[in-house]
């Protein structure tokens, strides 16, 4: 789910050989980015989907069931806090990630796996009360746009960082659920990649903030979708069976800053 930058770099890792389903919001994306697998050897084809509706999420399940076994499900879909007021990214980010896990969490084959990309964003908020942890990682999807402390949410940063947060404790009471089927699934929390995203964050009003970060962490640089890719192609593979409901930071040492270093100067303003 989502052809853009990051998952098309996971899926030339990990499609070859099977038939590999691209679904996005811009049927245009999805179909340009198959064009481009395909003429590199890969059987593709393109479904729209809305990340955001229930109903678009399972028919996508029911297209790529049609298609064999599903063997791996990479959710990179999303809204930065730049792109969407606050309820288009809890209703994609947050709803939708949730309920793609949930259902595709119900065909995946014994030995799959899933990739969902979280963000760094989801490490920034403060340390939350165990039942506001428990709420956004059990509460039953229908239920999770109404959860009192989201409705509340009136910023776009402050939604993202929690639909974020949201993925990682979904992926690991998942994990739970997916393993009953032989199956594995990660969350991937990536820092500032070079990506259409990004670069819609570097143009809009928090660009400042991004550029400190750059300059601020340990890697002094941006990362790249295919330093993403790699890590992903770990996790779903045969090296990575013994890991699952886990979720890893891959942003050149931003958080760590952030909380220890170099950023923390930053906590006033993100």
């Amino acid at each position: 789910m989502g052809a853009g930058s990051i998952g098309v770099a996971i899926a030339r890792r990990v499609s070859v050989g099977k038939h590999l389903v691209l679904a996005d919001y811009n049927i245009d994306n999805a179909q340009r980015e198959a064009t481009m697998l395909e003429n590199a050897g890969f059987e593709c084809s393109t479904v729209k989907c809305d990340l955001g509706s229930k109903e678009d999420i399972i028919k996508l399940v029911e297209y790529a069931t049609s298609k064999g076994e599903v063997t791996n499900v990479v959710c990179a879909a999303g809204m930065s806090p730049s792109q969407a007021p606050v309820a288009d990214i809890l209703r994609v980010d947050l709803y939708g990630t949730s309920v793609l896990l949930e259902e595709f969490g119900k065909v995946i084959a014994e030995g799959g796996s899933g990739i969902v990309i979280s963000s760094q964003s989801g490490h920034r908020l403060p340390a939350l009360l165990e039942e506001l942890n428990q709420a956004l990682a059990c509460t039953p999807c229908e239920g999770l746009l109404q959860l009192p402390f989201l409705t509340a949410i009136d910023d776009t940063l402050k939604a993202y960082q929690y639909s974020k947060r949201c993925n990682v404790l979904r992926v690991m009471m998942e994990a739970t659920r997916w393993g009953r089927r032989g199956a594995t699934v990660n969350s991937i929390s990536p820092g500032i990649i070079m990506t259409p995203l990004a670069n819609d964050e570097l143009h809009g009003p928090r660009k400042q903030g991004y550029l400190d970060m750059i300059k601020g962490m340990p890697a002094r640089r941006a990362g790249t979708p295919d330093e993403v890719g790699d890590l992903a192609e770990f996790l779903m593979s045969s090296r990575g069976r013994f890991i699952s409901g886990a979720d890893i930071l891959i942003d050149g040492g931003c958080t760590a800053s952030y909380h220890y270093g170099d950023l923390q100067y930053l906590k006033a303003t993100h």
